[in-house]
């Protein structure tokens, strides 16, 4: 894929691209503690079969840079969304078929749910990637708030040095618990985690993970988004759901959020397959991406 960047309000946003300029696009959208990557394989399937293919590296990942030293290094979902929205205006994509997991999910279910024209279609693993912000004090059951010890670990300053002095240890444990039957996570890991020193990835992670708990304010820049966000706007755009089968982080959540999908919408199960499902299960990934094209 080529690299190239695009500047939006906030950013310079480094993205790779493969296909004819011309052809239907696809944006690809990363999660945490992961990158472009990701998408190699997928991006190649889905550019052979007609598509064009826009990856971008989120906000505090590669070579995205914000072009403020005094803008706030906020990970929250609003600002993902926004990213989104400024990203697809930058490159000229008037509607678009987006895609993503993890952080990238969100921001592809916030764009799709509250400005639908611009999308084409949504791929979204694990359902209605949204967070509630109002219902983050509730607990979860005790199995899936084991897994989420790293979120816990990042409240902390002990976390965001733990971050700061051991970022590929603890996001290369994270690729191996998080994807317990991917036998290829050890080498896989060592191209994304160049992405990881990018000089905000601390400061997003850790805003994003107290944000989300109350934690930490948000940017003001985005407030008027999350509060529409706090709606839980409904998805209307045709829509499928993949679920990871063997996903090490939390539990299963997709066929609980089938209310907030009212339009067209298929759930498909992905067994054997953990949290990074685009480089786990391309294939899959790519269907799912092209039957919406």
């Amino acid at each position: 894929m080529a690299s190239k960047s695009v500047t939006t309000p906030v950013l310079e946003i480094e993205y790779e691209h493969v296909g004819d300029a011309g052809a239907p696009p696809v944006v690809l959208l990363h999660g945490f503690p992961y990158d472009v990557r990701a998408y190699d394989e997928v991006a190649q399937v889905l550019a052979a079969g007609g598509a064009s293919v826009y990856v971008p590296f989120l906000r505090g990942f590669g070579g995205t840079r914000f072009l403020d030293d005094a803008t706030p290094r906020s990970g929250q979902q609003a600002a993902l969304a926004q990213d989104l929205l400024e990203f697809m205006d930058a490159t000229g994509l008037e509607k678009a078929v987006v895609a993503g997991y993890d952080w990238g999910g969100r921001a592809a279910c916030i764009v799709s749910a509250l400005r639908p024209e611009r999308v084409r279609g949504l791929v979204s693993v694990d359902g209605y990637n949204v967070q509630n912000l109002a219902y983050a004090g509730e607990p979860a059951p005790p199995e899936w708030e084991r897994t989420y010890w790293y979120q816990y670990y990042f409240h902390s300053e002990r976390g965001r040095r733990g971050l700061t002095e051991n970022r590929e240890e603890l996001c290369a444990l994270l690729w191996r618990t998080w994807s317990p039957t991917w036998t290829g996570a050890d080498a896989a890991f060592p191209a994304s985690a160049s992405s990881l020193h990018n000089p905000d990835f601390v400061d997003v992670v850790i805003h994003s993970y107290r944000h989300r708990f109350g934690l930490a304010e948000g940017d003001p820049r985005y407030q008027a988004l999350e509060d529409l966000i706090a709606k839980e706007p409904v998805i209307t755009v045709p829509t499928v759901v993949l679920e990871s089968g063997d996903d090490g982080i939390g539990g299963p959540s997709a066929e609980s959020d089938r209310e907030f999908f009212t339009g067209p919408y298929e759930h498909r199960v992905l067994s054997g397959v953990g949290h990074n499902v685009p480089q786990e299960a391309p294939e899959a990934f790519a269907a799912a991406v092209a039957s919406l094209l």
